[in-house]
């Protein structure tokens, strides 16, 4: 067998060197030059090497031009974790021989969801966990502290991929599904770079990869998030995976989420929610409950809304406190929203609404800790800072949803009768709604639908 020669690619420019250089010679770059594996030959007429930069090298050859209607329509293959919340952020189940890379803070539960999930699992499929992390002391110490069942579990403790993929195949059954933790800590023999560099952890994961599409092994990859928030190394590591999930939490909090960011077999921001207890992760089936504040009375500077994740309705409580600025430019913050899009809403109650906080700092937060991307937030947004003001709550068992425009008119937002009757579900009396999003006159009997189609009368509406 033919030995693996290595040569250095510059990650900017794509100029290539058979020596490692500081500088790219051709961009002038400094520190971008990364070591890959150049594959040999093969013994075929015509064959050319080619540079393995990440993708999976086990494609079927491809059988020349075909029409698309020709093309055999085969369902994928699914298999239910046994976890509900994950089924639903993974599209209803996992994918044979997908690879999905699940990343998130150190101490979120990455690891133990995946050996819950592992082990419930490995009743009806084989299972491996390879830990790179870990003794397997530990790792079963872990197991048995959560009560799980460990009969048809294995594990390995191995960082070599080439080692880990040898113990696979040969194992007899062969694993159906495997987890390596973490993708950080493993390394190539082809290799001279340390564990966790870029060209480390970009050929670990395309070894991993190869071996998933090949064999029909479901992967699940943990990868470590860098200060920033995002996945530790290379870029091309999201692209390379079929799904990518995120796992969120605030420190304190008992409450995590699991977000999918990437996910070619299912819809991407579905939203899966888990509590930590001393068992472990278990599912949360009513999210909207732990989103909002329990408390018995309305609060001035409180507005609850209904959004969207996925294909799921929540009910999230927005918190507005609004106080007299000491500087000359007052303090804008927004948790869980952005930033700009609050000084933006603002500008718009001042303008069309009458009432200007230039002189107040305002301060802005989702409770639970949960990220709102979409517009249906503006409104309720407006609300709490006006009822935070005037020091006046909103009248209880109020709900409020819609895009707020420039020239302060209500816009509608998708999915408003879901939104609703998640409401009515819950007990709310009251909905401030975009005229748009306004059902049918009877259409909820104790839920007391207001149709609005400008700031001013919104407004007017929550101050009822």
């Amino acid at each position: 067998m033919a030995k693996a020669k290595t040569a250095y690619v510059c990650s900017e420019c794509g100029a290539s060197s058979s020596k490692w250089q500081g500088q790219c010679g051709e961009c002038g770059a400094w520190n971008t030059m990364s070591e890959f594996v150049i594959e040999p030959a093969s013994a075929g007429k015509g064959a050319a090497p080619a540079a393995r930069h990440g993708g999976w090298a086990g494609r079927p050859e491809a059988a020349g031009v075909t029409a698309l209607r020709d093309v055999s329509q085969e369902a994928e293959v699914r298999v239910s974790t046994t976890i509900g919340e994950l089924d639903r952020v993974l599209g209803g189940g996992l994918v044979e021989g997908s690879v999905v890379l699940v990343g998130g803070d150190p101490g979120i539960g990455k690891s133990t969801l995946l050996l819950q999930a592992l082990a419930l699992m490995s009743a009806r499929v084989p299972a491996l966990y390879v830990t790179g992390e870990e003794s397997l002391a530990q790792v079963a110490g872990r197991a048995q502290r959560l009560g799980l069942p460990l009969d048809n579990l294995h594990a390995l403790a191995e960082t070599c991929v080439e080692k880990i993929l040898a113990q696979a195949s040969s194992a007899k059954p062969s694993p159906r599904l495997l987890v390596a933790d973490s993708i950080q800590t493993l390394w190539s023999e082809l290799l001279t770079a340390a564990p966790g560099s870029v060209s480390q952890v970009r050929e670990s994961a395309a070894k991993l990869v190869r071996f998933a599409k090949e064999t029909g092994t479901s992967v699940f990859l943990v990868g470590h998030v860098t200060k920033e928030g995002g996945i530790a190394g290379p870029r091309v590591l999201e692209h390379m995976v079929d799904a990518v999930l995120y796992f969120e939490g605030e420190a304190g909090s008992r409450f995590r989420v699991l977000r999918a960011f990437k996910n070619r077999f299912g819809a991407v921001n579905e939203l899966g929610v888990f509590a930590m207890g001393d068992k472990g992760l278990r599912e949360v089936p009513n999210p909207s409950a732990i989103f909002l504040s329990g408390s018995s009375t309305a609060q001035p500077g409180s507005a609850v809304m209904v959004t969207r994740e996925g294909t799921r309705p929540l009910l999230v409580e927005v918190q507005a406190l609004v106080d007299q600025s000491p500087l000359a430019n007052p303090r804008r913050v927004a948790l869980g929203l952005e930033q700009n899009r609050l000084a933006m809403l603002l500008a718009v109650l001042h303008r069309h609404g009458g009432v200007g906080v230039f002189d107040q700092d305002v301060f802005v937060n989702v409770v639970g800790g949960i990220r709102v991307q979409e517009t249906a937030a503006d409104l309720p947004v407006l609300l709490a800072v006006l009822s935070s003001l005037r020091d006046r709550p909103l009248a209880e068992k109020t709900i409020a949803f819609g895009e707020v425009g420039l020239s302060g008119e209500i816009r509608p937002v998708p999915n408003g009768e879901e939104r609703l009757k998640e409401a009515a579900t819950h007990g709310f009396k009251r909905a401030i709604v975009p005229r748009a999003n306004a059902p049918k006159k009877g259409a909820y009997k104790d839920l007391e639908v207001i149709a609005v189609e400008r700031l001013s009368e919104a407004l007017e509406a929550a101050a009822e």
